[in-house]
């Protein structure tokens, strides 16, 4: 069925707010603006009952032991959470740069990825998930003089697309949409280039079920495979917001390496399966900075019952 034609005129508008309200922003300092994000993100969350009932439930399978209260305060945080993003976002060019990344930016067990990002046609596959804020991870990097190249989904509004990719890209990162993208990415991992994902959607029925915080969940196949034809390894890293302030702890969770898997009988669903136990360890490190409302169960195995909620 083809896609209902966009108007014109009111992406424009959409475009024109959100201009606005970011000049707006900038009057206020960034721990202002997160303060208000937050309360939208709640005010948001009281109101959107689907959404909330789906954050609840996935809460409450993946920590069983958590009180309802708990499920409740997380479920909320989590989207707090992506209205902080949005601020942040507006904010990072203005404030992220080579002589104050140091300001707003601590690295913890990074050494390693540092080095190998060092290694010149090296190549890597750089993940992580929607956790804390995954945006910034690749900025800070470019602000380093580490090139790399982020896999996003366009959004629908092209203006407001080209303005938020635009801010990514001011450092030197580079955006591929995740249409078409076989050919660019094949390119640049043969180069030695360095491709970054966000690695824990659900994939369809085309997807490899693995392990996800105790139930099965549908992953592209696609990162496994790259990794497997080019030989370079998966790094699995996260931005954990500290204290809901606009500072950033930067780590590594995991390093797959290719020798890791060369002795696998089955090294696809090998390197899907880690890749996603590392996210789900710093996931549960502090749970309120994932995406919890996100469909991530949604695809089941064949034969199974849709989960509730999703």
């Amino acid at each position: 069925m083809a896609n209902k034609p966009r108007n014109d005129l009111f992406d424009r508008l959409m475009y024109l707010g959100l201009r606005i309200t970011s000049m707006a922003m900038h009057w206020f300092p960034v721990d202002v603006n997160l303060r208000t994000a937050r309360l939208i993100g709640t005010v948001w969350y009281r109101l959107d009952r689907p959404h909330r009932a789906r954050a609840m439930a996935n809460i409450q399978r993946s920590f069983p032991y958590f009180t309802e209260a708990q499920c409740d305060r997380t479920a909320e945080k989590g989207l707090q959470n992506m209205f902080m993003i949005g601020v942040e976002v507006l904010h990072t060019t203005r404030l992220v740069r080579i002589d104050t990344w140091r300001k707003y930016v601590e690295l913890d067990n990074f050494r390693n990825s540092l080095e190998l990002l060092m290694t010149r046609n090296q190549g890597a596959i750089m993940l992580t998930g929607h956790y804390g804020n995954w945006e910034i991870l690749g900025y800070v990097l470019a602000t380093l003089g580490f090139e790399s190249t982020a896999v996003a989904r366009p959004l629908d509004n092209p203006y407001i697309n080209e303005w938020m990719f635009g801010v990514r890209k001011r450092q030197g990162q580079k955006i591929v949409g995740k249409k078409g993208m076989t050919a660019e990415i094949s390119q640049l991992l043969a180069g030695g280039g360095v491709i970054g994902f966000v690695a824990d959607q659900n994939a369809g029925s085309k997807g490899i079920f693995v392990d996800f915080f105790g139930r099965k969940a549908s992953t592209y196949k696609s990162i496994g495979l790259l990794a497997m034809e080019y030989e370079v390894p998966v790094v699995i890293g996260y931005a954990r917001r500290i204290d809901g302030k606009f500072r950033f702890l930067l780590g590594t969770q995991d390093i797959i390496w290719p020798k890791d898997w060369k002795d696998k009988s089955d090294p696809l669903r090998y390197i899907t399966q880690r890749y996603t136990k590392a996210i789900e360890q710093f996931v549960s490190d502090d749970p309120s900075q994932y995406l919890w409302a996100h469909r991530r169960w949604k695809t089941r195995p064949k034969g199974e019952e849709p989960l509730k909620y999703d």
